[in-house]
């Protein structure tokens, strides 16, 4: 079957924008549904104003929660509120700013009226509370912002005043409220009109990107860029990073282009994702076809998705990097062009990264932090510098200022596009060049993973295996060493379970946010190794939902 994937979106594909405004206020989800209830997954709750799943009442209820949430823990200082340019993210930002009007709570909002990076957000949070105590005025963060799902979806996700993503305890508490507002009854929430919730004393404007913007020099050797004349290709995929990029090439005087300049809430300039959707995923080869048609027209390119907290890599010689190898890549230059970072800090890890940053960190003699799916299990380590770097697979990542302090407590994909050209400039050679050095040293990564339809129940099944139910003594030909279903760095659950040999590891994890399960699997010998590791594990998988 002929596939679009790669292709440019026509106008079958591009979603009917005001009839997704309509439904955000005309459709009531029915809280006993499920599918319909407030549920907070790795990054807040996601859905289409379609499906009753993103829509006024879930805003209005979910603020009210934060709200609530704030009172109980004693954090009385502003939030800080960004959206990106989904189309469901202005009228999410409007009732989400009536409520924080009608509920006397401070808010500080963009004085362009423009769009603002998750990773901005978090860099405003902690900049405003250092120096505090607990005790006194400190702030957190609101992002309207569904990342890169397609451009029927919206989402919100909360961060508290350490500026990383919410913990799962919290999302928890504020989704429960939430939905207890909906069943009791979400319009008689408090709600001051926009128009005089703008005008208010509690609503101030706040100049996100010069606050970003200003302070990147402290995390980035821009000098050594801008003295190279590199040339950069910058493609914020038409999300919240485009005026960023423009005032980080002005104000820094840099050889870069802004690619894709224009905002579009359709999405039209986008070609199809793997499944002929328009995503703007920053690490696939398909929604970033038209940056890599156009990789030799830059010495390094780079995407974002819509909110920035994800980071593509496009090298003239390799094309999109994978984003195991980049993480893998800028780990190794970071720890040899960062003298001034505490010297016992550690690296983390998601235990799905590539085991290429296990083998590239013990050559660094510096310590290991394999911690669960999720950017928040980094949120401490990054706060008090005991972590260097945290990074996922899924291309986000964040590291510690040149002089060893917090930069960001949430994933930053401009900071992590920026490090690409920094690597270019200052080695002469592309990140993807640098990559291919690591695996003559460390071993060939070949890393995939797969999706498979699971029910509710097999994926509660998945969920909580024990060591005990794996009998298989060898993967892929070789001995197994360990069978995790705990996360090595704190003991925290995996949500599934991970098995190593020398040279392979396979993880397996049900979705949290849809009816599939997940298969991680890596070989450092080969794809044919690779191939062989995943029937073992789809075999182990099998035995389980048929138990």
């Amino acid at each position: 079957m002929t596939t679009r994937a790669g292709q440019l979106a026509q106008d079958r594909d591009l979603v009917d924008i005001p009839a997704l405004l309509d439904s955000y206020h005309d459709l009531v989800p029915d809280p006993s549904v499920p599918a319909q209830a407030v549920s907070f997954g790795t990054s807040g709750h996601r859905g289409s104003s379609f499906n009753r799943a993103f829509n006024e009442a879930h805003i209005t209820a979910i603020t009210a929660a934060i709200v609530d949430f704030r009172k109980d823990n004693g954090i009385n200082g502003p939030i800080f509120l960004g959206r990106d340019t989904h189309a469901l993210s202005e009228p999410a930002f409007l009732t989400v700013l009536e409520v924080l009007a009608a509920a006397e709570v401070p808010a500080l909002i963009d004085e362009r009226d423009g769009f603002t990076p998750t990773p901005a957000v978090s860099h405003a949070i902690l900049g405003f509370n250092a120096g505090k105590a607990r005790s006194e005025a400190q702030a957190d963060g609101i992002v309207i912002t569904p990342s890169h799902n397609p451009p029927s979806d919206g989402g919100i996700k909360y961060n508290p005043p350490h500026g990383g993503p919410a913990g799962t305890k919290t999302t928890i508490w504020i989704a429960d409220r939430a939905n207890a507002y909906l069943e009791a009854g979400w319009e008689k929430i408090p709600r001051t009109a926009f128009q005089r919730a703008f005008h208010l004393e509690n609503t101030e404007n706040f100049d996100f990107i010069a606050n970003y913007t200003d302070d990147l020099e402290s995390i980035i050797d821009l000098d050594v860029i801008r003295n190279s004349d590199i040339s950069i290709g910058a493609d914020p995929l038409g999300g919240a990073s485009v005026d960023y990029w423009a005032a980080i090439a002005e104000d820094f005087d840099l050889n870069l282009t802004v690619v894709h300049p224009e905002v579009d809430p359709a999405w039209s300039f986008m070609t199809l994702d793997w499944d002929e959707n328009i995503r703007m995923d920053c690490s696939s080869p398909y929604a970033m076809a038209g940056l890599i048609a156009s990789r030799d027209d830059f010495d390094i390119a780079t995407g974002n998705d819509a909110d920035a907290d994800r980071h593509g890599i496009v090298t003239p010689d390799a094309g999109l990097m994978n984003p195991n190898h980049y993480l893998a890549t800028a780990i190794d230059y970071l720890l040899d062009n960062r003298p001034e970072w505490p010297s016992k800090a550690g690296i983390g890890k998601t235990l799905v990264t590539s085991s290429i940053v296990d083998r590239i960190v013990a050559a660094h003699d510096r310590t290991l932090f394999e911690a669960p799916v999720g950017f928040k299990w980094f949120v401490p380590g990054l706060l008090d510098s005991t972590l260097a770097f945290g990074g996922e697979e899924s291309a986000g990542a964040s590291f510690l200022r040149r002089n060893g302090k917090v930069w960001s407590t949430d994933k930053d994909g401009i900071i992590m596009a920026l490090l690409a050209a920094e690597m270019t400039a200052k080695t002469g050679q592309t990140p993807s060049q640098r990559y291919a050095g690591l695996a003559a040293n460390f071993g060939h990564s070949a890393y995939a993973r797969q999706d498979a339809p699971a029910t509710r129940e097999q994926k509660a099944r998945l969920g909580a295996l024990d060591a005990s139910q794996v009998k298989a003594t060898s993967v892929g030909g070789e001995a197994v060493t360990s069978v995790l279903t705990s996360a090595p760095g704190n003991n925290a659950p995996i949500g599934g379970l991970k098995v190593t040999t020398d040279n392979a590891w396979f993880a397996v994890r049900p979705s949290g946010t849809e009816d599939v399960y997940k298969i991680y699997a890596e070989s450092l010998r080969d794809e044919d190794h690779l191939r062989q590791v995943q029937h073992d594990a789809r075999t182990l998988v099998d035995g389980v939902l048929e138990g």
